[in-house]
């Protein structure tokens, strides 16, 4: 029986990546040696570590103090610069960091911003694009005070993408959050205003209560399988009804994983969990299982199985979500439970 020649190499952004994994934001991007590792395990592309709006208002502050405290030491003052500035970890370490990535592995390295203001993120973005940064992922993470309607919360997201957009060339894709009252409309409005990708989801990091402390606690949990069903049912659902690359973030364990999200209408699957407790190398066993499935099943490309099983088109997205969670029901009632 003659084997099954299978092709990885897939689109994201308008990018071509050579596989569909794509390695999210993770402590492993923190430092040039861990790029190089996800980058040699066989990812696709790599999403950096996020540089936060705190972090660019911190720096505009300090440097401001620092012109100002040389402002009468000589007639150049306000061209010099000290060293504690150029040294710092924050932006600035993470524009060298960004430029020695992009130079030094040969998948695409996308920038991330997080925050929830338009602030200083266009000049920021400019700088990513210039350091080398092949797109830029906006992680909008906003949790919005009690007497903020939903429409100005939309309207924020809409007013940072778009002022990103106006300042870069390269591809700029949005993390959003589940959360929105009709997250379809959201993904539209995106979509229409520039987005050229939506990554579904973004995790909120919360902290957690110890009772014997009295205290809020810091507390990062890594995702689990179970996490995969709320992403892997928007982008069946968004799927063909918008032009914006679409990312699956969250879950994935095994590459049944990535199969699922490919068949469901993902372009790219992001994997951070995974490759944390694994090892950057585990994205080679992901790419392999992946290639063997789509082997056995007679696939080539991607191509011919992305989407294969999204919500059809031609058919109301919220009765065909009706009538799978009847059905979902019905086989529990039955005692058939998934184990994945």
């Amino acid at each position: 029986m003659t084997a099954v020649a299978v092709s990885l190499e897939t689109t994201y952004l308008g990018l071509t990546l050579r596989n569909p994994l794509v390695a999210s934001p993770s402590p492993h991007s923190y430092g040039l040696d861990g790029i190089r590792r996800l980058a040699a395990g066989g990812v696709g592309a790599i999403v950096m570590f996020s540089l936060f709006e705190e972090q660019l208002r911190e720096e505009a502050v300090r440097n401001a103090m620092l012109v100002d405290s040389h402002a009468d030491s000589f007639p150049e003052a306000l061209d010099y610069m000290p060293a504690v500035v150029v040294d710092d970890p924050g932006p600035r370490g993470y524009l060298r960091l960004l430029e020695q990535a992009a130079s030094s592995v040969e998948v695409p390295v996308i920038a991330s911003l997080n925050g929830a203001t338009a602030g200083g993120w266009s000049d920021y973005a400019r700088q990513m694009q210039d350091a080398g940064a092949a797109a830029i992922e906006l992680n909008i993470a906003y949790l919005p005070d009690p007497g903020i309607d939903g429409r100005a919360v939309e309207e924020r997201h809409l007013e940072i993408l778009q002022a990103v957009k106006a300042a870069v060339a390269v591809p700029v894709a949005v993390k959003l959050s589940p959360w929105f009252s009709s997250l379809g409309e959201m993904a539209g409005r995106l979509d229409e205003a520039g987005a050229d990708g939506l990554v579904l989801f973004s995790r909120f990091v919360a902290p957690t209560i110890d009772p014997e402390s009295l205290s809020v606690v810091p507390r990062v949990t890594l995702t689990s399988p179970a996490e995969m069903t709320l992403p892997r049912t928007w982008i069946s659902l968004l799927h063909g009804r918008v032009s914006a690359s679409l990312a699956a973030s969250g879950g994935v364990e095994v590459p049944a994983d990535l199969a699922r999200f490919l068949l469901a209408g993902a372009d790219v699957v992001m994997s951070t969990s995974a490759l944390l407790r694994h090892g950057p190398d585990y994205a080679g066993e992901l790419l392999s299982g992946l290639s063997g499935w789509m082997a056995r099943k007679g696939f080539t490309r991607v191509g011919e199985l992305r989407g294969l099983l999204a919500a059809p088109r031609n058919t109301d997205p919220t009765s065909s979500q009706r009538l799978a969670y009847v059905a979902a029901l019905r086989a529990a009632n039955a005692g058939v439970y998934a184990t994945w």
